[in-house]
């Protein structure tokens, strides 16, 4: 099963909105609460993350019998510093989005914590992308 997700840049009032169709996706298919648990905490930061620092983005997810893979690709500054961005609490932020109680320097080691594997790529001045597997039996890890 395939699931692709526009995400535009600045929009906070649809932020969420992929992992929320992921979530409602997820509980079709049975996988079990902790693991989709993981999987929607995961995708809402990368999709907020997007929202937060990029132009805009787009959200695959691929599901078979034992994983799911989410490829966050977006349109921005992209990451100078993948090592510093992994950080807890390291941001680049603005006051703005900070005000709206976003931009904690949480969001890439949240979705790492939530996902059996994950890999950034990015272009400084082109844009990041984001993998996600993660394994949809806890024995499948």
């Amino acid at each position: 099963m395939q699931f692709r997700h526009k995400i535009a840049g600045g929009d906070f009032g649809k932020a969420g909105n992929a992992a929320s169709s992921v979530k409602k996706i997820l509980r079709q298919l049975n996988i079990d609460h902790s693991i989709s648990k993981r999987i929607v905490i995961a995708l809402y930061e990368g999709e907020v993350n997007v929202v937060a620092h990029a132009y805009s983005g787009i959200i695959d997810a691929d599901i078979d019998d034992t994983k799911i893979k989410i490829t966050i690709t977006d349109k921005g500054p992209g990451i100078a510093d993948i090592e510093q961005a992994m950080q807890e609490g390291y941001s680049t932020a603005t006051p703005q989005v900070r005000e709206m109680g976003f931009g904690a320097g949480m969001g890439l080691s949240n979705m790492k914590k939530n996902s059996d594997s994950m890999k950034i790529s990015s272009i400084p001045g082109d844009g990041t992308t984001v993998e996600l597997i993660t394994f949809l039996k806890s024995d499948a890890r």
